[in-house]
């Protein structure tokens, strides 16, 4: 791949015929090669641990820096070079991720173009030159690196008090915030009785996920054996509903399945929540892993097609919106499929569709097989799909249409071949700049949650200072229940906080009756300002320290 390589082979030495019984020195194979590196130079490797300063095994944002400075490039390029190899935005590089800046940095001197797409066709560039590294390869002199603008710093004036040298990763900084700060308040005010289930560290370290939707046969395991070039393992694909249960298609170098129940209990899986749902769900869940590049970024979720007709009065023996719902809340994009022949939207998918209320930017709408109508009746299906999709999203904004046949088959009508190849080659290039924003979506779901957790708590401390000490208990909390929405805007006022992070009243004052309000903790003020400090200085300096270093 790499010209100019040089390797230098040395030859296994025997004993000396004059010695004899002396014990042989266990030499290391020359042939062994570190996890990661795959076929580049044995030079990267040594590149890398001349990098990683800290001797940490990944190379950070000042390492970074330092380094890849030598090669002169400027610095929206390195800023570049940095995202596009950073592909799960750990905020380091591991070996793998350094062996990809390397090789985008030997295209960028060659004045080639670098994209995530060439990322992904890596491995298909031949007589790649090696990096000319100032005091590496070359000789010669570099400016120092410039310092970040004051504007990149996090103007604060109190230090963190989490050292974001114990941290590996924004992830795992979010996790320990949450694991240390949040869950002991959630868990002492119920928040998982009044809003989600307590969240756990492989929550935090789960890939980033696609969900797909829609009736029986629009195509949506078509789709996933369009995207991962074959079938997952347990895949059916027929013109009858296949697909009958919720399945995780995720990576793996062997293809196999792994019943629900086994998820449920994998300690290094995310899938521990679904067991609420009961044993009949869990029987209609299951996990696919095969090999498949798109699969070592995302996994995908397969659904059971949504029912319509007659059919919608099976009792699946499990509350479908409901797990829609909690899959929703953890994908990082949605996949509404339709087919030019399946427009209807009947009272189950309507009921999914307002499941899925509060992640609407998640949502796209996937219009397949739209080949199969000529351009007249195309624009007739359109204007139906808008017209009917407009009744049950409350949004003025239209969520984002790909057009086309995601299949591998030939058109049937071609009028609109060339815009169908388009949307197809658009909607594959956001499937895989997914993980790009997984670590943003990460950060902006934390900081919701800890943002309804204080609301939650003021609400539940003024409460509770509302009840008398001893008797009238029980009539004074008929009488607050009553009265809920009274110290909603009593706390609102108060702390000055925004109408729209409240949660739904009439939701929040069913749970509340079934509560003693008595029984709920004081929220000092020092907790309260606990809280403020992970949103204005703890979570700012994490996104600080594992950001891109070159802007």
């Amino acid at each position: 791949m790499f010209s100019g390589s040089k390797s230098k082979a040395k030859s296994p030495s025997g004993p000396s015929p004059g010695k004899k019984d002396t014990p042989s020195k266990v030499v290391k194979p020359s042939y062994s090669r570190p996890v990661g590196l795959g076929d580049a130079p044995t030079e990267f490797y040594k590149w890398f641990k001349e990098a990683d300063k800290d001797k940490d095994g990944v190379v950070n944002g000042n390492e970074a820096i330092d380094f890849f400075s030598r090669s002169r490039l400027p610095q929206p390029t390195l800023a570049k070079v940095w995202a596009l190899s950073d592909k799960r935005r750990t905020g380091v590089l591991d070996l793998e991720d350094f062996v990809v800046s390397m090789k985008l940095i030997s295209l960028a001197q060659a004045g080639k173009p670098i994209s995530s797409e060439v990322v992904r066709n890596l491995d298909k560039e031949k007589d790649l030159d090696f990096p000319q590294l100032v005091g590496i390869n070359i000789s010669g002199s570099i400016d120092p690196p410039p310092n970040k603008s004051p504007s990149g710093k996090v103007n604060t004036k109190v230090a963190p008090k989490m050292s974001v040298k114990n941290v590996n990763s924004l992830q795992d900084g979010l996790c320990k915030l949450y694991m240390k700060h949040v869950r002991p308040l959630e868990e002492k005010f119920a928040f998982n009785i009044f809003h989600a289930p307590l969240m756990k560290p492989q929550d935090f370290a789960a890939k980033p996920a696609v969900m797909m939707l829609g009736q029986y046969s629009v195509g949506k395991t078509s789709f996933i054996k369009y995207l991962l070039g074959d079938q997952y393992p347990s895949a059916v694909i027929g013109p009858e509903p296949t697909t009958d249960r919720f399945v995780v298609v995720s990576h793996s170098h062997i293809s196999k399945t792994t019943p629900g129940n086994a998820l449920a209990v994998s300690a290094d899986k995310p899938y521990g929540g679904l067991a609420k749902f009961g044993q009949k769900f869990l029987n209609k869940f299951a996990g696919a892993e095969m090999p498949s590049s798109l699969l070592d970024s995302i996994d995908l979720v397969d659904t059971p097609g949504v029912l319509s007709g007659e059919k919608q009065r099976l009792d699946r023996g499990y509350e479908f919106p409901d797990v829609v719902r909690w899959f929703a809340e953890r994908t990082d994009l949605i996949l509404l499929i339709f087919d030019p022949y399946k427009l209807d939207i009947s009272d189950e998918f309507k009921r999914v569709i307002q499941a899925l209320g509060g992640y609407d930017e998640k949502v796209r709408i996937v219009l397949n097989k739209a080949d199969q109508v000529d351009s007249q009746h195309l624009m007739k299906v359109y204007g139906a799909l808008m017209w009917s999709l407009s009744r049950i999203f409350k949004s003025p904004e239209v969520p984002r249409v790909y057009t086309g046949n995601f299949r591998e088959s030939e058109y049937v009508y071609t009028e609109f071949s060339e815009l169908m190849d388009r949307e197809r080659q658009n909607l594959i290039e956001d499937l895989y700049n997914i993980p790009k924003s997984n670590a943003a979506r990460k950060v902006s779901e934390f900081v919701k949650r800890v943002r309804l957790l204080k609301i939650h708590c003021l609400i539940l401390s003024s409460l509770r200072d509302s009840m008398p000490s001893m008797f009238g208990k029980e009539t004074k909390q008929l009488k607050l229940v009553s009265r809920l929405e009274e110290t909603f805007l009593k706390v609102q006022q108060k702390h000055d906080l925004a109408v729209g992070d409240f949660p739904a009243l009439e939701p929040f004052r069913e749970h509340l009756r079934g509560c003693k309000i008595d029984s709920f903790a004081k929220f000092s003020s020092d907790k309260l300002k606990a809280l403020d400090d992970i949103l204005e200085i703890e979570v700012p300096a994490l996104m600080q320290r594992f950001g891109n270093p070159f802007g």
